[in-house]
């Protein structure tokens, strides 16, 4: 048995998981979706990405299986962040259309002008929180802007986690990705696995995903 982190991308809860969760369970395994702070009915405007981080650390530590963590999108920073900080708990990183960071990255520093745009544009408002764009599922809600903008910590810890996968996903446009997807291709220490299917992987895929997943363990 195994326990699986499931960290989403921006402006998601954890409700994002909820078809990969059900499969996961089914198989006998332990699904753990997150919402992270501000993500939720109860707004945090000065959450930064450290607190994300620290919030799965903390999950991490309470678990007793052995751990397969989850970034969709934005969660590929928070998932690099809690395995540099506790890689001795951790079987496997996958990455779903994910950033994979460096020390001193950042979301901002490694997405696309296009979406820094929706970053500016989403934060006029208060300066605090970038509103979800128009197209989203109508439960998302707005995001704290400092995780988007607060550099990574990393010491190369996460490096430690025996085994790394990075899901592409190919059909959509406009991906800040495809170059990262390129580059992990010949890392002997990725997995990369290439999917058919727009951003939102956990929900136009579950099944497929679920898939990688199990195989992880």
């Amino acid at each position: 048995m195994a326990s699986f982190i499931l960290i989403p991308g921006g402006w998601q809860g954890g409700w994002v998981y909820q078809k990969v969760a059900d499969l996961l369970t089914a198989h006998g395994h332990a699904a753990l979706p997150i919402t992270l702070s501000g993500l939720g009915d109860a707004p945090a405007p000065t959450a930064n990405l450290e607190t994300h981080i620290n919030e799965v650390v903390d999950v991490v530590r309470a678990q007793r299986d052995d751990i397969v963590m989850v970034g969709q999108s934005y969660g590929g920073m928070v998932v690099s962040g809690a395995a540099d900080a506790v890689p001795s708990r951790i079987r496997a990183l996958v990455h779903v259309d994910a950033y994979v960071p460096d020390d001193g990255d950042s979301v901002w520093s490694l997405t696309t002008p296009r979406f820094r745009e929706v970053f500016i544009a989403g934060a006029k408002a208060d300066g605090l929180n970038c509103a979800p764009p128009a197209h989203l599922d109508p439960r998302c809600r707005p995001h704290p802007i400092g995780t988007f903008l607060q550099a990574i910590a990393l010491t190369g810890r996460w490096r430690e986690v025996p085994r790394k996968t990075y899901i592409g996903a190919f059909g959509w446009e406009g991906s800040p990705f495809r170059d990262l997807y390129d580059r992990l291709s010949g890392d002997p220490e990725w997995s990369t696995i290439p999917f058919d299917c727009g951003h939102n992987v956990a929900r136009l895929k579950p099944e497929a995903l679920v898939e990688v997943l199990l195989a992880q363990v």
